[in-house]
């Protein structure tokens, strides 16, 4: 498998070089020199499949001989080891349930995935593999169970001070080992800077051997593409053959893999990207001018990026058409208020609960359902997190009947280790210097 840079698609390296570099000197993301469409006899039987066995599929179809057949299928086993159910709440609209990983959020697919890809990779008597991650939310705590304990590694998850819940935040800062948690007095976009500039620091990569577990690194992309393929097979063995996903959607790589997804074969109608107030895509895709712009803090915190890096990779997989990434994608975006009316609409309408990133989704779904002809597609919204982890985001009466998985009782038990910092570079690189 050969990865080239957005920014110059001469610049070719290896899936294990992208893996370990994250993120190209140019600045670019590394995407696929060819991304070939699965065969038909694959997407036709979909439904016959698990997801295990089509994770394999999809993953070896990407990745070609970068990772023998073998072991490709240890990774996932190991990897992808619980269920991403499709939930039915009425005719046409259906909830694909993300959130039964061990950090209860759907960036478990990605962190697990990516980790032991690296440890494959990684030799014994190999400089320390340093991992940094920025986290607006679930990335952290689904990278910090994904990589404790991997020898040869060392993650440090930076976040926005004040801005994560408070069960993300337990998530991100009591694991101790391998893994160090630095809260930033700013926003996530100031977390994601001090990550991008630490990759093109000369003095920093001399001293480290530095890499990424945010999105922009190709291997928790890929592992993304998992679970649109999966959804699609559940909807066959319902009798549903066109789908629609409502995507909630921040930095933009849940999507982009979707999308990704699609180019390789995956029959989809339609995407729709929910937003939060956090709205520079909804605005190009009305105006056709991107405009990043700080972000606002949200409810649904998690997608509060004003500046979505994964946007340049759904830009490049649309560079051979004309009509652009408005032809397959619509989008919305909502305020506060409206997250909590819909949060309250899906309790009252389905006896569902959700968080307020899902409720997003949902409400994107159902209003674009709304100018389409009735019947045509199976509606899917991403459900992200498990609602458990906004308890002081949901209405009282709804927050009351979340039943609280163990995983989460027994956080309240362990101690917090954090580091604050300021979110100039220069603060942040003489922790990483100081703390060798």
């Amino acid at each position: 498998m050969k990865l080239y840079s957005t920014n110059n698609h001469y610049n070719q390296v290896s899936f294990k070089e992208a893996v370990f570099n994250s993120m190209p000197q140019d600045r670019g993301l590394y995407m696929p020199v060819v991304i070939e469409r699965l065969d038909d006899e694959f997407l036709n039987n979909l439904g016959s499949y698990t997801l295990p066995e089509i994770a394999f599929k999809v993953a070896k179809h990407l990745l070609g001989d970068a990772i023998p057949e073998y072991d490709l299928q240890t990774i996932i086993q190991d990897a992808i080891n619980f269920e991403a159910p499709l939930v039915e709440l009425e005719e046409n609209v259906y909830v694909l349930e993300l959130f039964h990983g061990p950090s209860l959020a759907f960036k478990d697919f990605g962190a697990r995935f990516m980790s032991r890809v690296m440890a494959y990779f990684l030799e014994d008597g190999e400089k320390m593999l340093d991992v940094l991650v920025a986290t607006s939310g679930d990335t952290g705590g689904a990278v910090a169970l994904g990589f404790l304990g991997v020898p040869g590694t060392r993650v440090t998850i930076l976040y926005p001070k004040g801005k994560v819940s408070g069960i993300q935040e337990l998530q991100l800062t009591t694991n101790g080992q391998n893994v160090r948690a630095v809260e930033v007095e700013g926003t996530f976009d100031d977390c994601q800077a001090l990550v991008k500039q630490a990759f093109v620091d000369d003095q920093l990569n001399q001293a480290f051997r530095l890499t990424s577990a945010n999105s922009i690194n190709i291997a928790r992309l890929i592992p993304q593409t998992f679970y649109y393929f999966n959804a699609y097979a559940q909807l066959l063995r319902a009798g549903h053959n066109k789908v629609v996903f409502s995507v909630p959607s921040g930095n933009f790589g849940n999507i982009g893999a979707g999308i990704l997804a699609w180019k390789l074969g995956l029959p989809v109608s339609h995407f729709i990207a929910a937003t939060n107030a956090n709205d520079t895509v909804p605005q190009f895709l009305s105006s056709g001018v991107y405009q990043p712009k700080p972000s606002v803090q949200t409810i649904s915190n998690a997608m509060d990026v004003g500046d979505p890096s994964n946007w340049v990779r759904i830009r490049d997989m649309f560079k051979t058409e004309p009509e652009g990434p408005g032809k397959l994608i619509a989008a919305f975006s909502y305020n506060d208020e409206e997250t909590l009316e819909a949060l309250q609409k899906i309790d009252s309408a389905y006896n569902y609960i959700v968080c307020p990133h899902t409720a997003i989704a949902w409400q994107a779904l159902k209003d674009w359902q709304q100018d389409q002809p009735t019947g045509k597609a199976a509606g899917v919204f991403l459900s992200t997190a498990h609602p458990c982890k906004f308890p002081d985001v949901l209405p009282e009466p709804i927050a009351a009947k979340i039943v609280i998985p163990e995983q989460v009782k027994d956080l309240d038990a362990k101690q917090k280790q954090v580091t604050s910092l300021g979110k100039d570079f220069e603060g942040f690189k003489k922790y990483l210097l100081g703390n060798k």
